[in-house]
């Protein structure tokens, strides 16, 4: 964490920067960028078009702040930051802009970027908004347990894996609620306008399962290698991602049961079709079911409730705010261990 502590003319000298530019369309080719006179207190609104940008804010005030931003349908961008009373602290992020704004089947949303500045005591001291030139995607193809979900009280893990994200790397999440590897695959929303979006380098998480409650085990299989090959067709990397556990106790105090690990109908092994498939076919494999399962049984079923929906909605399978953190978190370790994202790219705070 760099801080702005000792060297107080250049700390001066990036405010200036950050916070002496008026608010303008980033793509218009005349002017500087869009800054802090398109923010208030509590938000900031950007008229750009649909594409990928940095953001470099500034901050910290005059006495002791605590920030976080989030932006768009809900994404989590940044972490709460703290900064002492009289300090800048710059950071950065990447962000994708696009429409529909969340899920591809869902409303299209505001026209521009919108942020949102929240955490104990925000304060912004300067923001820049630019073209992001060299950013990597990280594209997510999933169901209503990795989407961005457009209320309270729910949360996807996709929706807060930006914020564990440094500047250069976007998510692109297309993760949309209700869908199987079967509708995905068929709704031109879907998959036929993810696959153009993929540029060479850009990694693809797939994880759809829950949704599969009817699809047989050949199907299923068929239809992830499918995806798969879309990816490596296009110059990607395709991850496969085994689905989050829901939240089914046996007496025992375990998950192993069909209705927790994602055991179909017709006796279909979600997980373990995907831990197949990326064998196959040397995938990466992000072994979520595993990692969550560990998680829950480890917490117990009281504290376990915490991470979904069970105290609001009695649901066990999509996740809260806390819950959906929690797990992009595990996401986050896990694109660490396989070196799938540089070190320095990734919060792991």
């Amino acid at each position: 964490m760099r801080r702005f502590t000792t060297a107080v003319p250049a700390a001066l000298a990036l405010a200036a920067a950050l916070t002496a530019v008026p608010a303008a369309r980033a793509d218009d080719g005349a002017g500087p960028p869009p800054g802090i006179a398109g923010c208030t207190a509590t938000a900031c609104h950007f008229d750009v078009p649909p594409g990928t940008y940095d953001v470099r804010v500034l901050l910290g005030g005059e006495t002791a702040s605590s920030t976080a931003v989030g932006g768009e349908t809900r994404r989590a961008l940044l972490p709460e930051t703290a900064v002492a009373a009289g300090e800048r602290v710059a950071r950065g992020f990447t962000v994708d802009v696009r429409t529909p704004e969340g899920e591809p089947t869902g409303a299209e949303g505001t026209p521009g970027l919108d942020l949102v500045l929240g955490g104990s005591a925000p304060a912004l001291a300067g923001i820049r908004v630019t073209p992001a030139r060299h950013s990597r995607q990280v594209l997510l193809v999933g169901d209503s347990t990795v989407c961005d979900q457009p209320g309270d009280p729910y949360s996807g893990w996709g929706q807060r894996l930006p914020q564990y994200l440094r500047r250069g790397v976007s998510v692109a999440n297309h993760a949309d609620s209700g869908e199987s590897t079967v509708s995905y695959l068929g709704d031109p929303r879907l998959w036929a306008t993810v696959r153009p979006r993929i540029h060479r380098g850009d990694l693809v998480l797939i994880q759809l399962a829950h949704n599969d409650k009817t699809t047989d085990g050949a199907t299923y299989r068929a239809n992830l290698e499918t995806l798969v090959a879309g990816v490596r067709a296009r110059g990607g990397e395709p991850v496969l991602v085994t689905p989050v556990v829901r939240r089914w106790f046996n007496a025992d105090g375990t998950l192993d049961n069909g209705t927790a690990l994602l055991v179909n109908g017709l006796g279909v092994d979600h997980p373990a079709v995907v831990r197949s498939v990326a064998a196959a076919h040397g995938v990466p494999l992000i072994d979520l079911t595993a990692k969550t399962k560990a998680l829950v049984e480890s917490l117990g079923v009281e504290r376990s409730k915490a991470l979904y929906l069970y105290d609001e909605k009695r649901d066990n399978t999509h996740t809260s705010v806390h819950g959906a953190t929690v797990y992009a978190g595990l996401v986050r370790d896990e694109l660490l261990a396989l070196r799938l994202v540089p070190a320095g790219l990734v919060r792991l705070g």
